[in-house]
């Protein structure tokens, strides 16, 4: 592939996933789009590249163009993953909505780049421990992808054994998981608790309706400034006025953003700028 190939392939994924490809990633990006360039019948990865950047001006084969950006997305993911997150998710967030949602009773969250599904379901297993204190409640848990084979591995709910040893406390696989062969399905009173839709971050997100919670997280690292940016603004947006968005570890908004702000002594968990949630966890 040459380095004026890589350069349109970089812009092609900046374009359509935000996704920013380095220089240093030429190997990686010649390994992972082989397989695809034989798929639709190229000799290697240089020669798809070569035929994505002549058809570009021209719109290009979206199919073919949604293969190659399935293809360099990196999807990572497993069960409680970081924990911290899920912590907050049932000591803070929802000991605040069970106090302010308490007459109308429905949350809504939004799982978002939610990958091969573990993210939801972790959530809809917090949610399913807490037994009598959300009974008569509606969660309604989102889980969104760009990489429709992801989501569809997420929809069947089949773990590989590796899968589930990720993250995963042995007292929930046995609660919530049997065994199908040489996997582990996740029960159907979990997965039913979440809903899988295609759609891209970069996007807008306005059809998918207003959240009390979004976890957005592991996904900014990826992006460039005005690309974090733009996705934090259209969250912004849906996020109810006392909602909460969930980051990663490695993710901040200081400096991309001044929509959201972080809540005092909770690592990853921010609050729209002009909300005060202080005392969210020592209500209901």
């Amino acid at each position: 592939m040459s380095p004026q190939d890589f350069k349109k392939l970089a812009e092609l994924l900046r374009q359509r996933s935000g996704l920013v490809l380095g220089e240093d990633k030429a190997y990686l990006a010649e390994s992972r789009l082989t397989p695809v360039a034989r798929h639709w019948g190229f000799n290697d990865a240089a020669a798809l590249v070569g035929a994505l950047a002549r058809k570009q001006g021209k719109g290009g084969d979206p199919k073919l163009i949604a293969d190659v950006v399935e293809a360099m997305t990196t999807n990572e993911s497993f069960f409680f993953r970081d924990q911290k997150p899920f912590d907050q998710f049932r000591d803070v967030m929802l000991p605040h909505f069970l106090n302010a949602r308490k007459q109308r009773r429905h949350v809504r969250i939004w799982s978002a780049a939610c990958s091969s599904g573990q993210e939801p379901y972790s959530l809809a297993m917090v949610l399913k421990e807490q037994g009598a204190k959300v009974q008569g409640w509606q969660f309604d848990i989102l889980a969104t992808d760009l990489s429709r084979e992801m989501l569809q591995r997420a929809e069947t709910g089949l773990y590989t054994q590796f899968e589930v040893q990720r993250g995963l406390p042995i007292q929930m696989l046995a609660k919530y998981f049997t065994q199908d062969g040489d996997r582990w399905r996740i029960s159907p009173e979990i997965r039913k608790m979440v809903t899988f839709k295609l759609h891209n971050l970069l996007e807008d997100c306005r059809s998918l309706g207003k959240f009390d919670i979004v976890f957005c997280r592991n996904v900014l690292i990826y992006f460039d400034q005005q690309t974090k940016a733009r996705v934090l603004g259209q969250i912004a947006e849906v996020l109810a006025d006392d909602g909460f968005l969930v980051l990663g570890g490695a993710e901040t908004v200081l400096g991309i953003s001044d929509r959201f702000k972080m809540m005092p002594g909770q690592r990853g968990l921010y609050i729209h700028n002009k909300a005060d949630h202080a005392t969210a966890s020592q209500r209901g």
